[in-house]
């Protein structure tokens, strides 16, 4: 459930349609950077959830992995059956191998944070969160020191800019839990769509940029979906419900924040450019200092003393489990990212969510109607759409 935070929700394949690209590196990065923090990035970069960042990292391994193979064969340099073999080989098993990582950690982390809410009744999402924000930031560090990831260095400059992208970050993290701890997996997913409907709202009414008629026809579908998913689900709570709708707000306005802010995010780099890795270890960097606050102001500090969950070593596995699959989210999403492109990727997010809901259902023993099984597939339908609409 890293944040990485989030989420997710982000694409290499050189993208020709400039308005495009905008809007797909937006939500990426808004996945990759909820991705590390919790479930919120998982979800985020599942709905397709920077445009500099992975444009250059697309570029640079577009002309190292491919032009350099189609050069040797340009310029008549002999190649052995051997050597084409094996590299046509590399080229199924690279994007086999990197969309498994990716499906396998965006599954593990939710799956994880839910057992980690809901089945030990952890009441503390804050101090989950703050703990995953730490592990994300430890690591990408200690990467970042040994050379292993290419990391900004930060300024007070750059986190003054950062800092209310920063503050929606954290509201989407700490909404996010609460909404998993109390709603299924599957209504999660279903309602999550939502998120896509108010950042194409807030697409059209702050940068003017127009959806075609399958985007907006694939949203009314969803808008359908939620509203009868919510109306059957058997383990409806109303509390539940509010915090992913606040959620599903506090998400859409990161993407379009985090549009506005990142241009001039990128000038006060010393590179001219914020690459992922750079907004995982800023996003989660700048919400520990609000995690502590938020701690101290709800009193979850006197619920962590008294609960006897944390006593159990089990407990610590699992959380900690989970904070690193979402880590692994932003690396193996990236990746997949570069061995395939933007439309693969996309899809794929969008087809994950299919064994996502149904092994949420079954691991958890969700009670379940045939009208609210049939709302959920709606809805997985919907959001598939939603995802061949965006690349026509």
């Amino acid at each position: 459930m890293q944040l990485s935070g989030m989420s997710s929700d982000f694409k290499l394949d050189t993208i020709n349609r400039h308005t495009y690209e905008e809007h797909e590196i937006s939500q990426l990065s808004a996945e990759v950077a909820s991705s590390g923090a919790r479930s919120n990035l998982a979800f985020r970069m599942l709905d397709d959830a920077e445009k500099e960042g992975l444009r250059s990292i697309s570029g640079a391994m577009s002309t190292k992995d491919h032009g350099s193979f189609n050069d040797s064969e340009s310029i008549g340099l002999p190649i052995r059956d051997g050597a084409k073999c094996e590299n046509g080989s590399a080229r199924i098993s690279g994007p086999l191998v990197s969309g498994t990582a990716y499906c396998i950690s965006s599954c593990s982390m939710i799956l994880l944070n839910k057992v980690v809410l809901s089945s030990y009744n952890f009441g503390a999402g804050i101090s989950l969160m703050f703990f995953q924000n730490l592990i994300s930031s430890v690591i990408i560090a200690a990467l970042g020191l040994c050379g292993v990831v290419s990391v900004e260095k930060l300024n007070w400059k750059l986190i003054r800019v950062w800092i209310p992208v920063n503050i929606i970050f954290v509201g989407m993290l700490v909404s996010g839990m609460h909404s998993l701890r109390y709603i299924n997996i599957a209504m999660v997913t279903i309602l999550k769509n939502v998120t896509n409907i108010l950042t194409a709202m807030g697409e059209l009414y702050i940068f003017r940029k127009h959806q075609n008629q399958k985007v907006w026809i694939a949203m009314f579908l969803m808008i359908i979906s939620a509203v009868s998913g919510g109306i059957t689900d058997l383990s409806f709570d109303s509390v539940g419900y509010a915090w992913q709708f606040l959620n599903c707000v506090l998400t859409a306005s990161y993407s379009l924040t985090l549009r506005r802010v990142m241009d001039k995010a990128k000038q006060l780099t010393r590179s001219g450019s914020l690459n992922e890795v750079s907004m995982v270890l800023l996003n989660n960097l700048l919400s520990l200092p609000f995690a502590i606050f938020l701690i101290l102001l709800f009193g979850e500090g006197q619920y962590i003393v008294n609960t006897d969950v944390i006593r159990m070593p089990v407990f610590w596995v699992v959380a900690t489990a989970s904070g690193l699959f979402g880590l692994a989210i932003s690396f193996t999403s990236m990746w997949f990212l570069h061995q395939t492109g933007p439309t693969t990727y996309s899809l794929v997010g969008s087809l994950n969510k299919i064994p996502i809901s149904i092994a949420g259902l079954l691991v958890f023993n969700v009670p379940l109607s045939v009208p609210n099984i049939f709302s959920i597939l709606f809805g997985l339908f919907a959001g598939i759409f939603f995802a061949r609409a965006k690349m026509s």
